[in-house]
């Protein structure tokens, strides 16, 4: 999950804040010390629940905590020698060195990030902030209180590395699946290799209980699959021979075979889990608007904190310079802006988790915000609430043609075509017949197909492709539910197809949710409109055209838009390509079935069902209440205590709860996203 920060020419961190990108880096590290090595004899079929010890990632994060440790017990030590126990050494020179010592292991390493961050161009960092007010501290010999700062401050900073992450643990648990090594069949024995050697064509052998590690074709008769790593469907999908099976899917009955069809890199999961990697790269408003509020927000406070110190020398006539110093520390420490620099991030970074978690991707917390403030959804029908499965039930053929060449023609025809209709008619007819020879081959968008067959004219499409080329029929398209493949041959209409496509069992559920978030749901779809309203009529959808073609589909989009209202649209996110761009969120159905989809779409949902759709508008609103609880949170408190510090009221007791106590509170809310159930 390693995310790679940008620079400018200067040097200048142009994709987060330096403690982001210290958080970060330091959650980067432990993932990577927590993994077992590939040859320490360990089983790595375990997950972190499992009760096993884990002695690598306990030792990492025991030695994460060391300096804090350290430091606390100096610190407490010197408390007592101060106030309890009087030991008359301890004092001068020795105390002094004795909290430098207590501050040093805590200290030392913000210090030297906040000279890195002066040299890349970034002078007002938190780090900074914290060194100016620890280090004010000690010249005013309030040493205790320094110590006690940048302990908490490490505390909390060492909190937010394990929240993040756990974060990315979840995420990257979740989703890479892929086993590294895989047995292939080289002459028929056996051979393990690297997954990433494996080249397409060769015949990998799965055993029951192992994973794929690359996308292929089915071999065996039949073999059944749990595929809940890629859909979050428990379900077993039990896949026949010649079927796609794809990589992170789990063998579960008999030894399978299959036939290598993508490259390593190239597979499914290897592109849903690069999705994943690269969604925090597209920031919200919300964190874009926190990151240049910081960058505006901090040097003004460093100067308000000088004014705070220096102005009372003018107009107050018992100035002491130690005690406005004091408070102008005080007001620097309150002010650190940590608690919304890491929070927020790490909120969108949860709701992009609990997403994957349901099966549902996000390409960037942007689209999180997107999707939650969606007031109508707009979705296709075929594929998308019916299962895109369709089945032939009737065939109508003229007297004057015959039935079996025209049924041929039409099926050599739709062999030209990927939608469900084609499939549905081969299978009806059989195997295409190689001799039938097809010139002009013409596909016309919401139409239908074209050719000529021996120098005669074929049509196979809508009644709309009839009309276009003055077919005259005697049947009205109306009176019948299904949808209509209509045939002309010679110019003259030959008969009609009757074609049927069941909806999906969570469709009706989907619509009833949607209502429930206040979503208006259209039925967009370029079928007859007789099918759309009866599909739109039986789950419940508020508006429903059909007959559409994609340019009346943009129109009825447009429509919507011109209200002043949001839409998401659901499809293939491919022939819908210009309703995608036009909508605020593009949803697309079916991401294991298209790399195009994953490539367009906003949001993919992975398992096909539609029921996903309000939940992830659900994740985006209950993440978008999230960041804004823990903004109001962060400001109330900040602002209450700026206050009472500037004007003497507060101590740096106070300070350290406004900013490590905001910031710890604030994450555990953050947090909490990744527990939520969507259900």
């Amino acid at each position: 999950m390693e995310h790679i920060h940008k620079y400018d020419a200067e040097g200048k961190q142009l994709c987060c804040s330096a403690q982001e990108e210290k958080i970060d880096k330091k959650a980067d590290n432990l993932l990577e010390k927590s993994k077992h090595t590939a040859n320490d004899g360990h089983d790595h079929d375990h997950n972190d629940e499992d009760g096993h010890d884990h002695g690598s990632t306990d030792k990492t994060i025991f030695q994460m905590f060391l300096p804090s440790v350290i430091s606390l017990v100096l610190l407490l030590t010197g408390i007592v020698f101060d106030n309890y126990v009087k030991i008359e050494w301890f004092n001068g020179w020795i105390r002094t060195i004795w909290y430098v010592a207590a501050y040093a292991p805590v200290g030392l390493p913000v210090i030297k990030e906040a000279i890195e961050s002066i040299v890349k161009g970034d002078v007002f960092s938190e780090f900074l902030l914290m060194t100016i007010a620890t280090v004010g501290a000690f010249i005013i010999a309030e040493y205790p209180e320094g110590v006690a700062v940048m302990l908490f401050y490490a505390v909390g900073e060492t909190f937010q590395t394990l929240a993040v992450t756990r974060a990315k643990s979840n995420i990257k648990a979740l989703l890479d699946q892929r086993p590294d090594e895989g047995t292939i069949l080289e002459n028929n024995i056996p051979k393990t290799i690297k997954a990433a050697q494996a080249k397409i064509g060769e015949i990998i052998q799965l055993k029951p209980g192992e994973k794929l590690a690359l996308d292929g074709e089915l071999l065996s008769d039949s073999a059944s699959f749990n595929t809940a790593a890629l859909t979050g469907e428990s379900k077993p999908d039990t896949k026949s021979k010649g079927e796609s099976v794809l990589a992170g899917m789990i063998n579960l009955t008999s030894v399978a075979q299959v036939k290598i069809t993508t490259a390593y890199e190239d597979s499914k999961l290897s592109k849903i889990l690069e999705l994943v990697q690269n969604a925090t790269s597209q920031k919200a408003p919300t964190e874009l608007f926190i990151r240049k509020f910081a960058r505006i927000y901090t040097p003004i406070v460093v100067l308000l904190a000088i004014l705070i110190c220096v102005v009372p020398y003018f107009i107050v006539d018992d100035y002491v310079f130690r005690d406005w110093l004091y408070r102008a520390l005080v007001f620097l420490v309150i002010s650190c802006p940590c608690a919304l620099v890491i929070s927020i991030p790490l909120g969108y970074f949860g709701g992009i988790g609990a997403a994957s978690r349901n099966g549902i991707l996000f390409k960037g917390s942007n689209f999180l915000d997107k999707i939650a403030e969606i007031q109508n959804v707009v979705m296709d029908k075929t594929g998308t609430m019916t299962e895109g499965v369709f089945k032939v039930q009737e065939v109508k053929i003229l007297p004057g043609f015959d039935q079996d060449e025209i049924l041929k023609l039409v099926n050599a025809l739709e062999s030209k075509s990927t939608h469900p209709v084609a499939t549905a008619i081969h299978e009806y007819v059989g195997e295409i017949d190689s001799s039938i020879n097809l010139e002009n081959t013409e596909e016309i968008a919401g139409h239908g197909l074209i050719a000529t067959v021996n120098g005669k004219d074929l049509l196979v499409g809508n009644f709309k492709l009839m009309d276009k080329f003055n077919i005259k029929y005697d049947i009205d398209p109306s009176t019948i539910v299904y949808t209509i493949i209509a045939i002309a041959y010679e110019g003259k209409f030959a008969g009609l197809i009757t074609i049927a496509d069941s909806i999906k069992e969570d469709a009706g559920i989907t619509i009833k949710k949607l209502h429930n978030l206040n979503v208006k749901v259209t039925m967009l779809s370029g079928d007859k409109s007789s099918v759309v309203k009866y599909v739109a009529h039986k789950i419940g959808i508020d508006n429903a055209f059909g007959d559409l073609l994609p340019e009346d589909k943009v129109n009825k989009v447009k429509e919507i838009k011109a209200r002043k209202e949001s839409v998401a649209f659901v499809g293939d996110g491919v022939n819908d390509a210009p309703v995608v761009a036009l909508s605020d969120v593009g949803i697309a159905m079916g991401g294991l079935g298209s790399d195009a989809t994953i490539e367009t779409a906003d949001v993919v949902i992975q398992d096909d069902k539609p029921s996903k759709i309000p939940i992830a508008i659900n994740i985006g609103k209950q993440t978008k209440k999230i960041v804004w609880q823990n903004i109001i949170l962060a400001f109330v408190v900040k602002a209450i205590v700026l206050v009472l510090g500037a004007g003497g009221l507060a101590t740096m007791w106070e300070a350290v709860f406004a900013d490590v106590g905001v910031s710890l509170i604030a994450i555990l809310n953050a947090v909490r996203i990744q527990k939520m159930k969507f259900e």
